[in-house]
């Protein structure tokens, strides 16, 4: 704002006159005349390389020389992320990175290797490739891969050692594990064991912490991962395919992948590579889940041996009678099956609640959870 914007204007004004011009961008200075200067002036360009774009593509056009700009060259595109990372908190950052890839269509952030390695990884940005990577030209796919495999590393990270304490076998509360982990935590036998020890206060002192061994499984669990890939699932597909690899790799787990939506389609040969599955997952379309769960039905060798996970949001539109029907033959067959509630950015179970309830009735468990606890789950049916 200039000496003589300044002038007269109380400082409450000037701030709302401020604020305002920096939301609406440039294009409203004829109404709200404010010359930005120093860190605001920074601030504007950095907004305006992304948001003007929706101003354009409305058929606005700002007169040259007005304002600053930044020119969409992918150098450029590098300096505008590597300013807006340091202007921005990480989670407005995170979802300007998104907003500039799937609404704006910078995919030159994903074309340049130097850019592309820059980018912040994120579940969002993930979730939000995987569901335009079909629109991208190939020129951009070696960016995607590289974005994506990041962020299953980051889960992967935080995932297997949860299935890994889960399901490496049942407890045998007669051995001290050397895994001093929380799953194997005995409270019982670290009570009887500090008895005898008593603070000042008489209150109990922990100074030795029992922790159970588990057995190994000699027979085999057959795991059936069925998981819906309709548009809305984009977030459920990336971390089905992290627990598919991480199941893929225990002993005694025998692992197999299953993708629909209106069609089915077996992915269990590459369940151990997430990636590869991310990059060949076609979201989109319709969801018919009694198809997808009787091709699993066709998949059963030992019912007693087998967990089938369906992950949904339950928005049946095939057949839900036969769907009914087909959970209630492999329910009396001995087969356990675990419905996973799908879940928004926010971890709120987002499924139709009437075909849940019905599918509850027939002797699927219903449930919501993030990955981690879905492998807790996991390890107490698989007991």
């Amino acid at each position: 704002m200039t000496d003589r914007q300044r002038a007269g204007v109380p400082g409450e004004e000037q701030e709302s006159a401020r604020r305002w011009r920096l939301v609406l961008g440039r294009y409203a200075e004829p109404t709200i005349p404010i010359a930005l200067e120093g860190g605001d002036r920074t601030l504007d360009q950095a907004l305006a390389y992304l948001y003007d774009r929706e101003y354009r593509s409305r058929g606005h056009r700002h007169e040259p020389g007005q304002g600053g700009s930044l020119d969409p060259s992918a150098p450029t595109a590098l300096n505008w992320l590597n300013t807006a990372r340091e202007l921005f908190p990480r989670s407005t950052f995170e979802r300007m990175q998104v907003q500039a890839i799937e609404r704006y269509g910078l995919t030159e952030l994903l074309a340049d290797e130097v850019t592309a390695q820059t980018l912040t990884p994120s579940r969002e940005l993930a979730t939000a490739l995987m569901s335009i990577r079909g629109k991208l030209d190939r020129s951009v796919e070696a960016g995607v891969r590289m974005v994506i495999s990041r962020v299953v590393a980051e889960i992967v990270a935080v995932v297997r050692p949860r299935f890994t304490a889960a399901l490496s076998g049942r407890r045998d509360r007669s051995r001290q594990s050397p895994q001093r982990i929380s799953q194997n935590f005995d409270w019982r036998r670290t009570i009887a064991a500090n008895l005898k020890n008593r603070g000042p206060d008489g209150r109990l002192v922990i100074s030795e912490v029992k922790f159970n061994a588990r057995v190994r499984r000699t027979v085999p669990w057959d795991v059936i991962l069925c998981v819906d890939q309709s548009a809305s699932m984009a977030s459920s597909v990336l971390f089905s395919a992290v627990c598919a690899s991480v199941l893929a790799a225990l002993p005694g787990v025998n692992c197999s992948l299953i993708l629909f939506d209106t069609n089915v389609v077996d992915m269990s040969h590459l369940a151990a590579d997430p990636v590869e599955v991310l990059m060949t997952a076609q979201l989109g379309g319709g969801t018919d889940i009694a198809r997808a769960l009787g091709y699993c039905e066709t998949l059963v060798r030992r019912p007693a041996r087998t967990v089938v996970a369906v992950i949904s949001d339950f928005e049946e539109g095939g057949s839900v009678s036969a769907l009914l029907a087909t959970v209630g033959r492999m329910v009396e067959a001995g087969v356990t099956l675990l419905g996973i509630a799908a879940l928004d950015e926010n971890a709120d179970p987002v499924h139709d609640p009437e075909v849940g309830a019905r599918l509850a009735a027939r002797g699927m468990s219903v449930a919501a959870l993030t990955p981690e606890h879905f492998a807790e789950w996991l390890g107490e049916v698989m007991r």
